[in-house]
């Protein structure tokens, strides 16, 4: 059987390809400080900021592919913890596209819409890279790294994801049925998918992309919209949601207006978002 090495399968989004992946492939997936059991899937702790540490995974595992998935995404930590992000973000991303080279394996890399600066949406994917802040900013550094040092790298960009667990969305819940006030951006726009639904785009990336692909959703879409949707599907009380300006919220990391993504590039190969308003009922039946 084919071997998949998934950097970061304890998060979010490769928890999702580990579940969709592991019908056609051997999975090895990695963690460094959230230990998970996932049934089926073979898991390894490693810091991938530690280069001989890599190395020693790709001769133990000899991947028949890799997903790099594994990053600090959250863009205020990355704003304040520049060198330590930079070492994950960067440094090792690097290092993984080095290592598929040398094996000629294919690789797929998960960036990010926010190396976007939100003034000209939606994006292409020929459209020049201008981050907002940081960890922006180190996607788009690890995105030319990579395809300098592995040309047929799929570097995949991510809109904003949500899934059944350990997505923003769960919060958001929370705070609702506690009736709590939950004030939500009118002014930041996304393209947004699911977690599955992201995951079946990577798989299809890995397989049919060398360079630059959008894997965003087919609705652009404010917070505060997607708000209303997510109070409608999962019958919330609506009482407390509340609009509010991304000038009203003090945060370390600046945000992009609108880095909605033009994904009809990845549409045209195949990759289908479904509504949002099914992707979160799909969420419901799980």
């Amino acid at each position: 059987m084919k071997k998949l090495l998934i950097t970061g399968a304890s998060g979010f989004l490769g928890w999702h390809l580990c579940q969709l992946a592991k019908q056609e492939w051997e999975i090895y997936g990695t963690y460094l400080s959230h230990p998970l059991e996932i049934p089926g899937i073979k898991m390894l702790k490693v810091n991938l900021t530690d280069f001989r540490e890599l190395q020693r995974i790709f001769s133990d595992v000899k991947p028949t592919a890799v997903i790099h998935t594994a990053a600090h995404s959250q863009p205020n930590f990355c704003q304040t913890h520049p060198e330590e992000s930079h070492a994950i973000n960067v440094t090792a991303s690097c290092n993984i596209a080095g290592l598929c080279a040398d094996d000629s394996i294919p690789c797929a890399f998960t960036s990010t819409d926010l190396v976007f600066d939100g003034l000209n949406a939606p994006y292409r994917e020929s459209d020049f890279v201008c981050p907002v802040n940081l960890y922006g900013e180190q996607k788009a550094i690890a995105e030319a790294g990579m395809l300098e040092r592995y040309p047929m790298t799929a570097v995949c960009r991510m809109p904003l994801m949500f899934g059944a667990a350990k997505s923003f969305i769960q919060p958001f819940i929370q705070t609702l049925q506690a009736e709590k006030e939950l004030n939500l951006f009118v002014d930041e726009f996304r393209t947004p998918v699911s977690g599955k639904t992201a995951a079946k785009g990577l798989l299809l990336a890995l397989e049919k992309v060398n360079g630059i692909i959008h894997l965003g959703g087919k609705e652009r879409i404010s917070r505060y919209d997607f708000g209303k949707i997510l109070v409608e599907v999962f019958q919330l009380p609506a009482t407390k949601l509340k609009s509010c300006r991304q000038q009203d919220v003090e945060m370390a990391a600046a945000r992009p207006a609108d880095v909605s993504l033009n994904s009809s590039k990845a549409f045209a190969l195949g990759y289908e978002p479904l509504s949002l308003r099914k992707e979160l009922q799909e969420l419901i039946i799980e």
